[in-house]
């Protein structure tokens, strides 16, 4: 039993180690939007940095070292029926109940399903788990099968709707990962991962360069947003409606509930995998929402206040969340 202990307050004080940079890169953002540090165009201009720039440079750094054949494994399994599950849920939710449209819809689905894989979920797998193989295998199901699901929607839910997306119907919809950055770099690092090709540190390093600001960069972005007012993207500034505000509880309550208890359900009754199957999977659907979900809103020209706040609302529940889980389930 003191060992059990023991594990647990290790467990926890790894959680909070984990959550300590999110906070503070946040809080750091927030407090150069209130200074006007950067000026009034900061938000836009890093948004697009990290979408354009940053995430696909880590994203085929990530992809080329890496095999995509772990997808049938029966834990993989598990986690992605959760994520879709909860990503399902999240845009039939927000589509149906909130009244929005197919790519705000995209986002609640994003906002429901995706987790925050590398920066929370690789330090709490270490932790928790002793290794981390099993999150590498969620990041890389997130970038190879469920973004690209989520950049389709928004492609075709803000067709038309500006200058830079005019619609263009099918063939528009099969040109999309050679014009989506995100895209094209997840397939390039396929490609590289899956003939073997082994690439230059002349070009390996400046893509890890580039790849270590997406994160930071991201979150510094998340909290500059937070200063310049909770309507965010398209809206007045001011605070959100009654009815945002339910929207986001919903999406939080899909992401940091729904989506854990639908892998507990499959990875155990369903599949019966062994307990320390049972608990990556778990615990890596308990993850709270990446802010991904805030940078795709953002660069699609839309609402980012569910976005936002359902990053860091679901970030604090989900202290608790990975803390039950841990608990419950730890050896």
């Amino acid at each position: 039993m003191p060992d059990r202990r023991t594990g647990i307050m290790a467990a926890m004080h790894a959680l909070l180690s984990a959550f300590a940079p999110i906070w503070v890169l946040t809080g750091i953002g927030y407090a150069v939007g209130r200074g006007g540090l950067l000026g009034e165009q900061a938000e836009a201009v890093l948004g697009r940095f990290v979408f354009h720039v940053a995430m696909p440079a880590a994203l085929f750094t990530m992809v080329s070292g890496a095999s995509p054949d772990v997808f049938g494994h029966p834990s993989m399994m598990a986690f992605a029926a959760s994520t879709a599950v909860a990503a399902g849920s999240g845009f039939v939710l927000v589509r149906r109940v909130f009244g929005r449209g197919r790519a705000d819809a995209a986002i609640g689905a994003m906002s429901s399903g995706h987790v925050n894989s590398a920066n929370l979920g690789i330090p709490v797998a270490v932790q928790v788990l002793g290794d981390a193989s099993f999150v590498a295998q969620v990041i890389l199901f997130q970038v190879l099968v469920l973004s690209p699901v989520i950049l389709t929607l928004l492609d075709s839910g803000t067709r038309g709707k500006d200058g830079r997306r005019p619609g263009g119907g099918f063939r528009r919809m099969l040109t999309m990962p050679v014009r989506n950055p995100i895209i094209l770099a997840s397939l390039l690092g396929v490609a590289v991962s899956a003939t073997g090709l082994r690439l230059p540190a002349a070009l390996t390093h400046p893509c890890d360069v580039l790849g270590a600001a997406a994160v930071p960069t991201a979150l510094i972005t998340l909290g500059l947003s937070l200063h310049r007012g909770p309507g965010g993207g398209s809206r007045a500034r001011g605070g959100r409606a009654r009815g945002d505000r339910a929207e986001t509880a919903v999406v939080v309550a899909v992401k940091t509930l729904g989506q854990p208890l639908a892998a507990l359900l499959v990875a155990g009754p369903l599949l019966h995998l062994p307990d320390h199957q049972l608990l990556a999977v778990v615990l890596c659907a308990a993850l709270p929402t990446a802010q991904n979900s805030f940078i795709y809103a953002r660069e699609y020209g839309l609402d980012t206040g569910l976005a936002r706040d359902a990053v860091v609302t679901s970030t604090l529940v989900s202290m608790v969340t990975l803390s039950v889980a841990t608990w419950a389930l730890g050896p």
